[in-house]
């Protein structure tokens, strides 16, 4: 039992050291040129004018969150369908109550009118 907690410990560790490195190396090993042009803003050479921020619309952000959540469901649905004969019943209950509040979510979405597209 210790063995198995002092690996997963262990591989714990080696990921925190792993991103530390992968976030502090860079950082050490840059040039530091300080430049003021390098803090402006490019636009295809030619000087900024007014502000640079642009406002999204969040209509982008829930489009693409719902593909996110939809893609991912092609990633449980699939494999469950290639073994789904050798799964079982209890499975096949799984998944309808898995689609199930996929479904839910889906009519939610369109009840809040995420899914029209305004221009």
């Amino acid at each position: 039992m210790f063995e198995s907690l002092l690996t997963v410990y262990t591989l714990g560790l080696i990921a925190v050291c792993f991103a530390a490195a992968a976030l502090i190396v860079p950082s050490l090993l840059r040039p530091r040129v300080a430049d003021a042009v390098k803090g402006t803003t490019y636009e295809c050479g030619m000087t900024a004018v007014g502000t640079t921020e642009i406002k999204h619309n969040i209509r982008f952000y829930i489009y693409a969150l719902l593909f996110v959540i939809f893609d991912v469901e092609a990633l449980f649905v699939i494999p469950w369908a290639v073994a789904a004969g050798r799964l079982g019943r209890v499975a096949l209950a799984e998944m309808m109550v898995f689609l199930f509040i996929l479904f839910v979510g889906l009519v939610w979405a369109w009840g809040k009118g995420a899914l029209t597209w305004e221009a």
